[in-house]
């Protein structure tokens, strides 16, 4: 697989001494092995071939990899994670660890916890002492992966898409090329997301890295939705009152009703229904 080809791949990772699994992309598997997790989008991983986004032994098995067949590799730990570094072991007192969190009851052993603005993992506690991990979780631990290239992106406006995809978790870009300039049309979805700016940031790292391209422009489209939601919700209460009978709605619903319109929304039950009856008629 040459560098920089852009790849879907499906697969599982597997704790390589017990056999455990521990991540996959394919449903079936997930619910087989009781990790499904509801909610979730279950898809193919979309990788940079080379890009060095992977751990080394994944990264060198890719390379070697042919499309649509199933692979097995064992990577030791020197070509995953790392070896556990005893630096990134930490002792403290039972005190500062319960204040690092909301609930000490919560703690146990195995907890991610974070100490001093560093994640870790509560690996032992006793006589008011606690020792925190703060190696990668899979540091130390030789992996298998059991993976399938199941598809090769060709075309440079499928290549975009499936990194904006992959980076944003988005779907729905419009994408204009000029030459090697970009021109990214927002979905309406990412326009509302707090994090947009930081998003857009990766995306622009992301495509410099994996293609060959000029400036990366970004259009934002923001749809004037007031006037045409007015009209259908006015529209839609119009024939529902047609067809009920407002005496039944408290005065409450027959205000709103009446603000919606904007009609008067003094005087009592009987007034606001006479208003109502005659805006319809």
């Amino acid at each position: 697989m040459d560098e920089g080809t852009i790849v879907h791949v499906d697969y599982e990772l597997y704790n390589g001494e017990d056999g455990k699994l521990i991540e996959t992309t394919r449903e079936e598997v997930a619910k087989e092995h009781d990790i499904h997790q509801e909610g979730r989008n279950y898809t193919p991983m979309v990788c940079v071939v080379g890009a060095g986004q992977l751990i080394p032994g994944f990264e060198a098995a890719l390379a070697d990899a042919k499309p649509k067949k199933e692979i097995e590799v064992v990577i030791p730990p020197a070509e995953g994670y790392g070896e556990k570094d005893a630096e990134l072991m930490e002792t403290i007192s039972f005190q500062k660890l319960a204040s690092s969190v909301q609930d000490p009851r919560s703690l146990y052993i195995g907890a991610p916890v974070t100490i001093g603005g560093r994640q870790g993992i509560v690996t032992y506690v006793a006589a008011g002492r606690a020792r925190i991990d703060y190696n990668h979780p899979m540091a130390g631990k030789t992996l298998k992966y059991s993976f399938q290239i199941v598809e090769v992106v060709d075309g440079e406006v499928e290549r975009i898409h499936a990194l904006l995809e992959s980076t944003t978790g988005q779907t729905g870009f419009e994408i204009e090329l000029n030459g090697k300039d970009i021109t990214i049309t927002l979905p309406q979805t990412m326009l509302f997301d707090t994090n947009a700016t930081m998003t857009k940031f990766r995306v622009v790292t992301m495509l410099r890295e994996s293609i060959d391209c000029g400036t990366v422009r970004f259009v934002e489209v923001h749809e004037d939705r007031s006037l045409s939601d007015h009209d259908h919700d006015h529209d839609h209460d119009h024939d529902h009152d047609h067809h009920e009978d407002l005496s039944k709605l408290s005065v409450a619903e027959l205000k709103e009703r009446c603000k919606a319109r904007g009609l008067p929304v003094g005087g009592k039950k009987d007034d606001l229904i006479a208003r109502l009856s005659q805006e319809e008629e």
